[in-house]
């Protein structure tokens, strides 16, 4: 039995709500940051609450064109469905996607504490270049000794500070880290 909502058969005003959940999905898409602060103001996502409607309506107008079911039953088969599916795509897609957030750029302070190799040697009272190898790729920096001393072609280095880009080391042994120091 197809209900109708102020004259118009719920069929189409499934259809309306497709139509337009669907421009202001593409809309959040060119203008979602402007947005993002109302994602976290609230609990209230827009993206879950836009393919809420799109899965809705979707899910409504394909049963009031297959099945003769009656309306109410309709939307509360839509809204169910729906539920699940939003639930899903929030925690299979969303979530995820939130905390793969990280850029595969680093910071210079991240880089202090870690591992090297030396690439291109480091003379006394000079620079020479360091390679480190992350999660994300290679770096080489320009590196030279903490203490202005030489660092010989493919020894591992330990970096301790950074100033003006340059990579301040000393050489790193796990013997060294085995016995204590």
């Amino acid at each position: 039995m197809l209900l109708s909502l102020f004259g118009v058969p719920m069929d189409t005003i499934y259809l309306y709500a497709l139509i337009i959940a669907g421009i202001l999905i593409v809309l959040y898409l060119f203008f979602g940051d402007v947005l993002e602060g109302i994602g976290e103001a609230t609990f209230l996502n827009p993206v879950l609450i836009l393919a809420f409607i799109i899965f809705l309506s979707t899910i409504g107008f394909i049963l009031e064109k297959v099945t003769s079911l009656h309306s109410f039953l309709i939307i509360a088969i839509s809204a169910i469905v729906s539920f699940i599916l939003d639930t899903l795509l929030n925690v299979f897609v969303l979530v995820p996607l939130a905390s793969a957030e990280e850029s595969l750029s680093y910071t210079e302070e991240s880089l202090k504490g870690k591992v090297g190799k030396v690439i291109i040697p480091i003379p006394e009272d000079g620079f020479g270049e360091l390679v480190i190898e992350n999660k994300f790729g290679i770096i080489t920096k320009p590196a030279a000794h903490i203490e202005n001393r030489s660092v010989a072609e493919g020894e591992e280095v330990l970096v301790l500070d950074i100033k003006n880009g340059v990579l301040y080391v000393e050489p790193f042994a796990f013997e060294r880290l085995n016995k204590g120091l």
